[in-house]
């Protein structure tokens, strides 16, 4: 692919237009392999955050940390548990707070759907070589982390 010279359209050149082009083709298939193991790509996420950060976290700052507002994430949290997924404990201190914590069960379909989620990122990607991939990922990383200086672990969804 010659980077010098982009494909062009009424719209080849609005970054906004390709950022989103791109992320719908991403997220629809994964969306698609996320609900073959009975959860959103949302849920996945959420049970990504439940792994990924063992410390005790209450629902409002999960909610922060993914940038999820509380009714979408209570949602998406009884869907959770509803399936046997995450459970919810009311904070010994609040019995108004509650903890959600991943299950064993959770814990499975988080892995089965990480695993799955990467080999569609590849086949998305399987036009780029390994530098352009690379080159791509640590390109929208500098973008999203450029405001703050700091990685952005806020959600898209």
């Amino acid at each position: 692919m010659d980077l010098t010279a982009p494909q062009t359209d009424s719209r080849g050149e609005d970054l906004n237009w390709l950022l989103h082009r791109a992320a719908q083709k991403l997220n629809a298939t994964a969306q698609e392999v996320a609900v073959k193991h009975g959860v959103s790509t949302r849920g996945q996420v959420i049970l990504t955050a439940l792994v990924s950060h063992s410390c005790t976290r209450t629902q409002l700052s999960l909610g922060h940390m993914l940038g999820l507002d509380k009714t979408t994430l209570t949602a998406e949290l009884d869907r959770l548990e509803r399936a046997g997924l995450v459970e919810r404990k009311p904070d010994p201190n609040d019995r108004r707070v509650r903890t959600p914590s991943i299950t064993e069960q959770g814990r499975a379909v988080q892995r089965d759907v990480a695993v799955a989620h990467g080999a569609v990122e590849a086949e998305f990607m399987a036009d780029l070589s390994p530098v352009e991939a690379a080159l791509l990922k640590a390109l929208l990383h500098r973008l999203i982390s450029a405001e703050r200086g700091t990685p952005d672990s806020g959600s898209c969804l």
